[in-house]
């Protein structure tokens, strides 16, 4: 393990240990709930794009299953470098603030931070302005990993690198085969599948020019 990465996770827990309770309990609380803040802006994103346009729906409907997808590749990836939590390797320490993982639960990259990564950006796709958001959520969520013990400084850097290119790849493949899907879902005769996608725009309204005498 790198020196300075080990001297920096040190310096983090133990600033984390002086900070006052209700800091860590809130820091305790975010790392895991802050999770649903997403879950919660997928839905809003899904529902506002039911009236826009295919497009816009797809690209709605994949920023969730992009992250599910960052997150299948952060596992397989945790159990190919088999990394120990920094909470049971790294001597000397601050006790963590969270329960560390049992052995076998693999440190890197973190799933947390991959998550958020992906997030940030899969929703910023759905739309752009939620960027100034979504980036300080995830970069918090990720440095909540550290600040509770869980995690090294680099576990969460590669798990946001990760979660982002991921995302942005996983839209891009997907955004045409799901355009078109969700075209032909609107036209369904299913009343359950039409209100899924959603009516899409409202159409223009079309005035006729009647010629004065």
């Amino acid at each position: 393990m790198d020196f300075e990465d080990t001297a920096l996770y040190r310096d983090i827990t133990d600033f984390a240990r002086d900070t006052p309770m209700w800091v860590q309990h809130g820091a305790g609380t975010w790392t895991e709930a802050g999770l649903l803040v997403f879950v919660a802006l997928f839905v809003t994103g899904w529902w506002r794009a039911r009236r826009g346009s295919p497009h816009a729906f797809a690209i709605a409907v994949l920023a969730p299953v992009a992250t599910a997808v960052a997150y299948v590749c952060s596992e397989l990836l945790k159990s190919a470098v088999t990394q120990e939590r920094p909470c049971r390797a790294v001597a000397g320490a601050a006790a963590s603030l969270a329960e560390c993982p049992p052995h076998g639960d693999w440190s890197f990259p973190s799933n947390h931070a991959t998550i958020a990564g992906a997030s940030a950006v899969a929703l910023a796709l759905v739309r752009r302005a939620l960027l100034w958001l979504t980036a300080p959520l995830a970069l918090l969520m990720a440095f909540s990993r550290v600040f509770v013990g869980v995690h090294y400084p680099h576990d969460v850097v590669a798990g946001l690198g990760l979660g982002t290119l991921v995302a942005l790849v996983a839209i891009r493949l997907g955004a045409a085969p799901a355009t078109r899907l969700a075209g032909a879902m609107r036209t369904s005769s299913a009343p359950a599948v039409r209100w899924l996608t959603g009516p899409g725009p409202a159409p223009v309204p079309s005035y006729g020019t009647h010629a004065r005498r």
